[in-house]
Order: structure tokens, then C-alpha cells, then sequence
């Protein structure tokens, strides 16, 4: 498809998403994701995270960008859950437990099982900082369990089930608007994949994406999910209708 084509089409998507508006999480929990970047920022630990993460490039559509906004709001998700104590050294310990389980949930993405074998890499990358063996168990779990439309593993401890909940929620989060403005066009860009071969697939993608709407696992992942997934949705079908229109 011509660059021109691919153009057109990020920037319809980006003025759709515009007029339909800020998911309701960035208003309303303004603070907590605040204090949950300006963690991430501060902490080496997570630089260093990020390093290991960039070294391996871009996973169509799910690199720095995507896993950076996936750890972010993980990290609000532990505030906002509990309670929004910051000067709590516990609490900021579990934020930078998700954040780092943000970063590297997706470093195996073009693989099969890719949540399962990235837990495995994820262990062996974590193996060298200074995490305590329930910290790792936890990160590599939440890891583990990230995946859309498979069954949460029963095994798992209180610890791991909730920065499970956060990862899980945090990456869902992603296929609201930014589904439709950034990991589309980033998978689809360098496969070449024309316009009308995408359009067909379309609508089922939507489907997809409706699916994960009942799917979050923490009460503050179903107050503001479903947000996410509607905005998306009426993004991808205002985006579908200009695009088919643009080719008839």
C-alpha cells in the first residue's frame, strides 16, 4: 500500500479518536497515573529494564511505546487499588513490581505461547536484579497470565493474582483507542499488508475487541475498561466506514 494510503489512514483514525474523547481513567485518575510515570522515571531498576526491552526492537506493534503505557497504568492500577498511599514502601514496591511485569510482558510477542515463553525470559532477565524470590514468582506470573481469552492459572498466589490483574488490565487498557491509532498501523506497516486486504478482516477484529470488554479482572480494571473498549470500538467503526468509502 502506498505510504500515502498508510498516512491517510493514521491521521483519520487520530482526528476519530480525538473527537471521541479521553478514556475517563486519564480524567478521573489523573493523579495515580502521574505518580505511577513520575515512579517510572525515577527508577533504575526500570531504565535498565528498558534498555534490555529496546536492545530487542520493535514486536509489531508491541514495543517501547506500547509496553511503556502498559507499565505506566499498571503501576496507577496498584495505587489506585491500594488506596493511593504513596509513602508507603510496600505500595511502591508492588508499582515497580507491574511496571518492570509491563515492560517485559510482551518480550517473546512473535512467538507461540508468547505469554508463557516470555515468563521464561522474563525470569531469566530478572534473575540478576535484586528481587526477592515471591517478587520474581509474582512478576513472572503476572507475566504468565496476561493473555486475552485464556484461563488465569489457579495455582497462583494473592500476591501474583493481583499484579496479574494489573498487568492483564493495563494491557487491555491498549485495546481501547490506541488499537485503533498506534498497534494497527505499527503491525500492519512493515508487513506491506494493502488496505484491501485489511478492510475484509475488519469488522471480525472489532469482534475481538468487544470480546475483551467483560474481561478485567480488577474492580478498578471494570469501572474504567469497558470505557476504554467502547471509545475503541466507536473509533474502529467510524474508521472502517471512511476507509471502505474512501475505496468504492
Amino acid at each position: 500500500m502506498p505510504d500515502h494510503e498508510y498516512r491517510r489512514a493514521i491521521d483519520l483514525s487520530r482526528k476519530i479518536a480525538a473527537e471521541v474523547g479521553t478514556p475517563r481513567f486519564y480524567l478521573e485518575r489523573d493523579t495515580e497515573v502521574a505518580l505511577s510515570r513520575n515512579w517510572f522515571a525515577a527508577e533504575p531498576l526500570v531504565e535498565e529494564t528498558l534498555r534490555i526491552v529496546g536492545e530487542r526492537g520493535d514486536c509489531l506493534g508491541h514495543g517501547l511505546i506500547h509496553v511503556r503505557k502498559v507499565a505506566i497504568d499498571a503501576g496507577a492500577l496498584i495505587l489506585i487499588e491500594e488506596g493511593g498511599a504513596p509513602a508507603d514502601e510496600r505500595v511502591r514496591r508492588l508499582v515497580l513490581l507491574a511496571q518492570l511485569a509491563g515492560l517485559l510482558h510482551d518480550i517473546r510477542r512473535s512467538e507461540k505461547n508468547h505469554a508463557e515463553r516470555g515468563a521464561d525470559e522474563a525470569a531469566g532477565i530478572l534473575a540478576a536484579f535484586p528481587l526477592r524470590a515471591e517478587e520474581l514468582a509474582a512478576v513472572t506470573g503476572a507475566i504468565r497470565n496476561h493473555e486475552a481469552f485464556k484461563p488465569f492459572r489457579t495455582d497462583a498466589g494473592p500476591s501474583e493474582r493481583f499484579l496479574a490483574g494489573a498487568l492483564y488490565d493495563a494491557d487491555k487498557f491498549r485495546w481501547g483507542p490506541d488499537n485503533f491509532t498506534e498497534t494497527l498501523w505499527a503491525m500492519i506497516i512493515p508487513l506491506g499488508i494493502p488496505m484491501q486486504t485489511l478492510l475484509p478482516r475488519f469488522l471480525a477484529g472489532l469482534e475481538g475487541v468487544r470480546k475483551v470488554r467483560e474481561s478485567f479482572r480488577t474492580a478498578t480494571g471494570r469501572d474504567y475498561g469497558p470505557d476504554f473498549i467502547d471509545r475503541g470500538l466507536t473509533i474502529g467503526r467510524r474508521l472502517y466506514e471512511e476507509l471502505t468509502a474512501d475505496i468504492k
